[in-house]
């Protein structure tokens, strides 16, 4: 926990004060600068109140509820690890136990239950979450928008420097507040340079579903749509060193990775995806994901590609977004229910 010493010192020195009092006003200072995240080591404290989403296929689920210690809205998100070789070996054995549903013939169907230290469930934990995390999170309606460059200038555009996402998680990785045990490579060149780190959704340790994010230095950049050609050193700097950290750590070579652009993206500040070609990642489907490569290809036969091109993406039925194109009659509403605006 890092505290501020100048606020400590300037509760001391109170003049009249007991020191009791003195005592009290400096742990409820140390105590606003407490996340949820400082001493969370179980779900004792945690209260449901709904499931917004179960993705049998992914194996997660994603719960919405609250912290009887700490004010605010939670969201957990609980995901089943894919199997790997190492754990196999260590959990097939006299201490896995086989409960027996039913067999027929030469099959046999049973319930397995590996020793606890291999059965984790990986765990994320958002609080305190705003309305936003909640439509991201919730299982709703999809709708495909053909953005053209028109609608990007009178819709999308005015909607993003109109909800301004906040972007500060992603300041504190750049400056170094944040999660620098887990950064994989950096260069720190202001114009070309980005930091390669995983990304919340892999946990570091199985090859086998790899996911790291290349976050840029360069600041201004919000989307695809804003990539030029005065670009491409910054693109093509983040393929090769990017390519050429992950083979040196992971002994993954190029031709197994997929690396891409999400469109629209989670958060406004550029970033690039990189996953194992194997990993059936969310977000790589034709909708969402634009191949680095094909970017720099575009970019590379016309400089004003993306300020000139239709671009499509999905929208949830919750999100604002989807309201402004509805508005305007651009898109029309599938399901019955009309959820209000969210301010």
């Amino acid at each position: 926990m890092r505290v501020n010493m100048a606020e400590t010192v300037e509760a001391c020195d109170i003049p009249d004060e007991s020191p009791k009092k003195k005592i009290k006003i400096q742990n409820d200072k140390q105590e606003s600068n407490e996340t949820i995240h400082t001493a969370l080591r179980s779900f004792a404290d945690f209260q449901q109140k709904r499931i917004l989403s179960d993705n049998s296929q992914r194996k997660t689920i994603c719960i919405e509820g609250s912290f009887s210690n700490k004010e605010g809205t939670a969201i957990v998100l609980l995901e089943k690890k894919p199997f790997n070789e190492e754990v196999l070996k260590k959990s097939l054995n006299s201490d896995c136990a086989l409960t027996k549903e039913f067999s027929n013939d030469i099959y046999g169907c049973y319930e397995c239950f590996p020793d606890v230290k291999y059965n984790s469930i990986k765990a994320t934990v958002i609080h305190p979450a705003t309305e936003k995390h909640l439509r991201k999170y919730a299982a709703q309606e999809l709708y495909l928008i053909k953005e053209t460059p028109e609608l990007y200038e009178t819709i999308t555009l005015p909607h993003l420097q109109e909800e301004k996402f906040s972007l500060q998680w992603v300041t504190n990785i750049l400056e170094h507040k944040s999660e620098t045990d887990r950064i994989i490579f950096e260069d720190p060149d202001p114009e070309t340079g980005f930091i390669l780190l995983p990304d919340l959704k892999w946990d570091a340790k199985q090859v086998e579903d790899l996911y790291l994010l290349a976050i840029v230095h360069k600041e201004g950049i919000k989307s695809l749509r804003d990539l030029k050609a005065s670009h491409l050193p910054l693109l093509k700097n983040i393929e090769e060193k990017g390519i050429k950290a992950i083979e040196e750590k992971y002994n993954i070579p190029s031709c197994q990775l997929r690396i891409y652009i999400h469109y629209q993206p989670t958060f406004y500040h550029l970033h690039v995806h990189f996953t194992y070609l194997k990993y059936d990642a969310p977000g790589i489907y034709a909708e969402r994901a634009q191949l680095l490569s094909t970017v720099i290809g575009n970019i590379e036969i016309a400089s004003d590609y993306y300020q000139r091109t239709t671009l499509s993406f999905v929208v949830k039925e919750t999100e604002n977004l989807f309201l402004k194109y509805e508005e305007k009659g651009i898109v029309k509403r599938h399901s019955l229910s009309k959820p209000e605006k969210v301010s």
